[in-house]
């Protein structure tokens, strides 16, 4: 799931990316990240699932740094940091409120507006989930046309019970053409669902400590230097 959401944000080939895995567990699909060639950053609410991909990174030297964040609180990233954001598994739990002061539509609108925030200006963000029903998906496209993300759903095997995957394509700024879902088949099926918003761009805050915030300006520029002397 983690390659083909790798690619789908249609990056260019010819030079590495810096990317967010938003839900990142234990850097499963970071390393596939890694591994195309991407430095990465992984984000997540669970700090033991963080702590096991810590210590898997050092064994495996993927390049991925982890932030604990609740991404229904926002992305804590400066603006225009990524090229590109992958999620697997993780914003159908937006959704769902673990509190009563959590309230899913605002979850959802905050989320996606700090994420705007972070992509770079032509850029995508590509959601892997598992949406419960149809208001559920459209719950999640409305917050994040509203947040100015254009794109929609591209639906892989929509007629298998085991292979069908929901894919949400994010855009920043123009209009571009969904990819085509896979089908298995050799005539194309339309299971595209298109959002469109011509947008505003957010941007986030930024924190202050005594070492450089992981997402602030310094650490981004640390993190690209990293990149070029390594080649990438």
């Amino acid at each position: 799931m983690a390659e083909r959401a790798l690619e789908l944000l249609a990056l260019p080939e010819d030079k590495a990316a810096f990317l967010l895995d938003i839900g990142c567990g234990t850097g499963i699909s970071g390393g596939v990240l890694a591994n195309a060639g991407h430095c990465w950053v992984g984000l997540d609410i669970s700090g033991p699932m963080l702590k096991i991909a810590a210590q898997d990174d050092e064994d495996r030297d993927n390049m991925g740094d982890f932030v604990w964040a609740d991404m229904g609180s926002g992305v804590p990233f400066m603006p225009g940091a990524f090229d590109g954001a992958i999620s697997i598994s993780a914003i159908q739990w937006l959704c769902h409120a673990n509190s009563s002061d959590q309230l899913p539509k605002r979850r959802l609108h905050r989320f996606f507006q700090t994420l705007y925030g972070c992509l770079g200006r032509g850029t995508r963000a590509v959601f892997q989930f598992y949406p419960e029903n149809d208001h559920q998906s459209a719950l999640i496209m409305a917050q994040a046309t509203k947040a100015g993300f254009n794109g929609g759903l591209v639906v892989d095997y929509p007629n298998s019970v085991k292979a069908k995957k929901v894919y949400l394509v994010l855009m920043t700024g123009g209009i571009a053409q969904l990819p085509k879902a896979l089908t298995g088949e050799e005539e194309a099926m339309d299971t595209r669902h298109h959002i469109e918003n011509t947008g505003r761009v957010f941007t986030v805050g930024r924190k202050h400590e005594k070492k450089p915030v992981k997402g602030s300006r310094e650490w981004i520029q640390k993190k690209r230097e990293r990149m070029v002397k390594q080649g990438r």
